[in-house]
């Protein structure tokens, strides 16, 4: 009996991920910058309409995003498409990261499934609310100094 409800789940399993392409798999199972960052510079948590959160952590250096990390609560779906905005982010100046669109990380993890795209929309508001974080902090600064 054990060796048919194996079999079972198996075979589900290869279904549901049937309609994923490589790229969620890989990053859905091997997410790329997670964690947080002690003294993030920018930091927001964002919980979209599924319930599932992300939070986004990042560090600026010379306006460029030098060090960006996330952690979600959500699915593999949303792992992947954390793991894939801040690849999507890493590296680039502030003004070019928020123009990351829920599009770009769709296509960068080759489309999703109807029922998953709000997953793109929720990392990519994360990222734009760290990056507004960061910028809001940035200003009450050089308000003081």
């Amino acid at each position: 009996m054990s060796f048919d409800l194996d079999r079972l789940a198996a075979e589900l399993q290869k279904k549901v991920w049937s309609q994923f392409s490589d790229v969620v798999i890989d990053h859905a199972n091997n997410p790329r910058n997670i964690g947080s960052i002690e003294e993030a510079d920018g930091y927001a948590s964002v919980t979209g309409l599924c319930g599932d959160t992300i939070q986004i952590w990042l560090k600026v250096k010379d306006g460029r995003i030098s060090q960006i990390t996330f952690w979600t609560d959500g699915c593999g779906t949303t792992i992947a498409a954390g793991s894939m905005v801040t690849e999507l982010a890493k590296g680039k100046a502030l003004p070019e990261a928020l123009q990351i669109t829920p599009r770009d990380v769709l296509d960068a993890l080759g489309g999703l499934p109807e029922e998953s795209v709000h997953c793109a929309f929720l990392a990519a508001n994360a990222l734009h609310e760290a990056i507004k974080d960061y910028q809001k902090s940035q200003a009450r600064d050089s308000v003081q100094d």
